[in-house]
């Protein structure tokens, strides 16, 4: 099999992923334009999540939640802790990290969509959370300085990414010495045929 970034039209890929969420951050529930996956904080509830912290978050904060699994599943960071979120989207698990990890600690989430980071902004300047920021960028060069992260979680992106070596370098560039991650995301057990990789449609769909 050819490699795949050279199967994939990655800006294309790119421009499709980010028009998806930019349908998401501007209609979360698909009240107007139905998503083709579940969203909001009855499907973070499906998924596990624990009921505190999520009971802290309004439902603004949750409602553009659309990821697929848990990465809290083994528990969320430890107060004090430096976390790092890829492909932060709506900004739900960034702002459960900051809640977890209080005052002492720190969140960065990354992301490419500039509408779905106007909305975690916004959603954290709200909850008058300090402990948080968001950055534009892409996992696959993230814009985080190396060993800055004690735990790095993704939901549902690295699935995006057709460079996923390239992110997992990434990963092990900012997490410090003893690190770790924690990621939910889609894994197929065999190989995807080419013409499936070269479908823009399949990927996003």
């Amino acid at each position: 099999m050819a490699e795949m970034l050279e199967l994939v039209d990655l800006e294309e890929l790119r421009h499709q992923v980010r028009e998806k969420y930019r349908e998401v951050a501007a209609d979360p529930t698909g009240a107007q334009h139905p998503h083709h996956f579940h969203t909001g904080r009855a499907h973070a509830v499906r998924l596990g999540y624990p009921a505190h912290p999520l009971s802290q978050l309004p439902e603004a904060a949750c409602e553009a939640f659309a990821e697929v699994g848990n990465p809290f599943y083994w528990g969320g960071p430890q107060p004090g802790e430096r976390v790092l979120d890829l492909g932060s989207g709506g900004g739900m698990d960034s702002l459960l990290a900051a809640l977890w990890v209080g005052g002492e600690g720190s969140v960065i989430g990354v992301d490419m969509t500039p509408e779905m980071l106007e909305r975690s902004r916004s959603m954290a300047a709200r909850l008058g959370l300090k402990n948080i920021e968001f950055r534009e960028g892409l996992i696959e060069a993230l814009p985080v300085e190396d060993g800055w992260a004690d735990v790095v979680i993704s939901n549902g992106v690295i699935n995006l990414c057709p460079d996923k070596l390239g992110v997992y370098r990434q990963i092990f560039r900012v997490l410090r010495p003893g690190g770790r991650m924690t990621v939910a995301d889609i894994c197929l057990e065999r190989p995807v045929p080419e013409e499936a990789l070269r479908n823009i449609d399949l990927w996003t769909g």
